[in-house]
């Protein structure tokens, strides 16, 4: 069983450890130049394709700072990860913007054709397509349009229409540009591919049609509706639904209702961003809902039951004879609906006990006899918090 090993990166470029990025493309220029497909014989084509390919390699690793600081610490096993299972595959090159820099514009199905995979190295060993540099269909741009809604609305769920500026495709003319009864007509400059190429040596230059714009036609009579643009601004309405459990600063994304698309492609999306209007009496915490409630002396020495706000309507709640100021109750399931899930979070209601302040003569001596009786004259105070008290100011 044989075993083959890579070459270090920088032997397969011939460069040392210090080298620059500047020398790093100078040696792919030099090397890729050397193994193109015009430049070997029809026997060593396969050699040469196997070699372009480890110099790329290489030069996909040693172009890049954090790749490179990796497979120097490293090694090989530094950079495994970025080639999927340590096998580098044409999938993986990312810098065909420098091949641009290393041998000027030009185009590559031409410069790397005849490796012998079909006679196009870009469809069959770059895993692309060879198409022309014209420009085809677009995505539209994504729109984000901010969305107040109650606190109910967030705990519950909801559907609001929201009204939004977009472009579409001009009704008029079907998104085409050209006037209704025209149409677009093929550009004799480039004959509809939207560019024009020269050849230079072994390299095919290829530059934009300054005629049509990259378009491969031309509108001769424009759209008066929308200016032969295809597109026009206008205002819709749409439903968007608000899922139960909502918080602010979340985002719900509406698929297909951003902008229009061009040349045929599909629209873009809407993302609405929640911000949830504060409620008079309730605050959240994640699922759960917190307020309070005051209740009187009465109630809180001798219990009862009292009626509380929550978020459907109002309810029942039963206080425990000698219930403190601050003591929290909790309802279970009296609170917000959990994203996407059935259960609901709890309740939480923290009473206060509300000191009258207009009591009558007979209400106050009341009060002082209930005092004098209990020892506490200075106040219903806790044993507790009198000691601590006495022992603070000893």
């Amino acid at each position: 069983m044989t075993m083959t090993t890579k070459r270090d990166y920088y032997e397969v470029l011939g460069l040392g450890r210090n080298a620059t990025t500047d020398d790093v493309k100078k040696a792919y220029r030099n090397l890729a130049l050397k193994y193109h497909p015009d430049r070997v014989s029809t026997d060593k084509k396969k050699e040469a394709e196997e070699r372009f390919k480890e110099v790329s390699e290489a030069y996909e690793v040693l172009i890049d700072a954090n790749k490179r600081a990796n497979y120097d610490q490293f090694g090989h096993a530094g950079v495994e990860g970025a080639f999927k299972q340590g096998d580098f595959t044409w999938q993986d090159f990312h810098h065909f913007d420098d091949l641009k820099d290393i041998f000027g514009e030009f185009d590559l199905s031409d410069l790397f054709r005849g490796f012998g995979v079909g006679g196009n190295i870009f469809g069959d060993v770059f895993g692309t397509q060879s198409t022309s540099r014209r420009s085809g269909a677009r995505r539209g741009s994504d729109l984000e349009y901010n969305s107040e809604i109650d606190f109910e609305e967030a705990a519950f769920g909801a559907e609001k229409t929201i009204t939004i500026p977009r472009h579409e495709n001009c009704e008029e003319c079907g998104g085409t540009g050209a006037k209704a009864g025209s149409k677009k007509e093929r550009c004799h400059s480039c004959g509809g591919r939207g560019q024009i190429s020269s050849s230079n040596g072994f390299f095919s230059i290829v530059r934009t049609c300054d005629r049509c714009g990259g378009e491969g036609s031309i509108i001769k009579t424009p759209c008066p509706h929308c200016s032969g643009r295809g597109i026009i601004r206008v205002k819709r309405s749409i439903k968007v639904k608000v899922p139960a459990g909502i918080d602010s600063d979340m985002r719900l994304r509406v698929q297909g209702e951003g902008e229009a698309g061009e040349r045929g492609g599909r629209r873009g999306d809407l993302y609405v961003l929640i911000t949830v209007r504060p409620h008079e009496i309730f605050e959240r915490h994640d699922f759960d809902i917190f307020c309070e409630v005051p209740i009187n002396f009465v109630t809180a020495v001798f219990g009862g039951e009292i009626e509380i706000p929550a978020l459907e309507c109002k309810i029942k709640m039963k206080i425990p004879p000698g219930t403190q100021g601050g003591r929290i109750f909790r309802l279970k399931g009296k609170g917000i609906a959990r994203l996407h899930e059935s259960s609901r979070g709890d309740q939480l209601v923290r009473v206060q006990i509300d000191v009258p302040t207009d009591l009558t003569q007979e209400q106050k001596k009341i009060l002082r006899d209930f005092a004098a009786i209990t020892g506490e004259e200075s106040g219903p105070l806790s044993k507790s918090f009198l000691e601590k008290m006495r022992r603070m100011f000893k």
